[in-house]
């Protein structure tokens, strides 16, 4: 059986470092590390998940990929069943970020071990970055990709120093030169404009530093998106 990974995974993929041997934290059906190991870039993985059912269906998909044997499967929360001497990078995708960061925190030996992460959140990317900045972990490298009409971005993080982040930093991440960069900041400029708008209908006081914070952080991206235009331009 071919795996054909989406956009997202696929963006994820590419920032796994060939060779290692891979943790795919809440794997569902194992497509990921299927994938990378037919490919013949991992030689192995384990598929880690929390309920039963979606390593139900990873068991599956590794046997109709004729991987048996490469990869082994564990049902756990997060890092929690996983030793840190059997895995060279681990991978969580698909997860919120404040989701990642708590498994992260609980599991602070892939910092010790400079073990390379590979993180593809799909919320609270301001808290992630940030809780990534405070606790020793550096973002070496951002992708992004696109699926329809949602645009999904990917980290590749390992223990480090991290310049400091400015506030629309934390949203967006730095400045590069992916295609599909612009678009990304529009995106976000468009959801802190829907944000500030709600906010203005808003007569208490105790939304004011909120405010303030986001009207920060939306000069910050419209910034962003200048400097990334003159650059597109050169």
């Amino acid at each position: 059986m071919r795996i054909d990974l989406t956009p997202r995974l696929r963006m994820v993929g590419k920032l796994i470092p060939a060779g290692v041997r891979l943790t795919d934290v809440g794997t569902d059906h194992a497509y990921l590390p299927a994938a990378l190991i037919g490919e013949g870039k991992i030689p192995s993985a384990i598929a880690a998940d929390l309920r039963q059912g979606p390593l139900a269906r990873a068991k599956e998909t590794v046997r109709q990929a004729g991987l048996t044997g490469k990869v082994a499967f564990r049902l756990c929360d997060g890092l929690s069943g996983i030793r840190p001497d059997e895995t060279d990078a681990v991978a969580i995708a698909g997860m919120g970020g404040e989701t990642i960061a708590a498994i992260l925190s609980a599991a602070l030996w892939t910092r010790e071990r400079g073990m390379p992460l590979i993180l593809q959140p799909m919320s609270s990317m301001p808290e992630l970055r940030g809780w990534l900045q405070a606790n020793g972990f550096c973002i070496e490298e951002e992708r992004l990709a696109k699926e329809g009409d949602t645009l999904y971005t990917a980290l590749l993080v390992r223990a480090g120093e991290m310049p400091p982040l400015s506030p629309a930093e934390l949203w967006a991440g730095k400045n590069n030169s992916d295609p599909l960069r612009g678009e990304w900041l529009d995106m976000w400029i468009a959801r802190t404009g829907r944000a500030l708008e709600g906010m203005a209908r808003s007569r208490g006081e105790e939304v004011l530093p909120r405010r303030r914070a986001l009207e920060e952080v939306r000069e910050g991206l419209a910034k962003m998106k200048e400097e990334w235009e003159v650059c597109q331009q050169a």
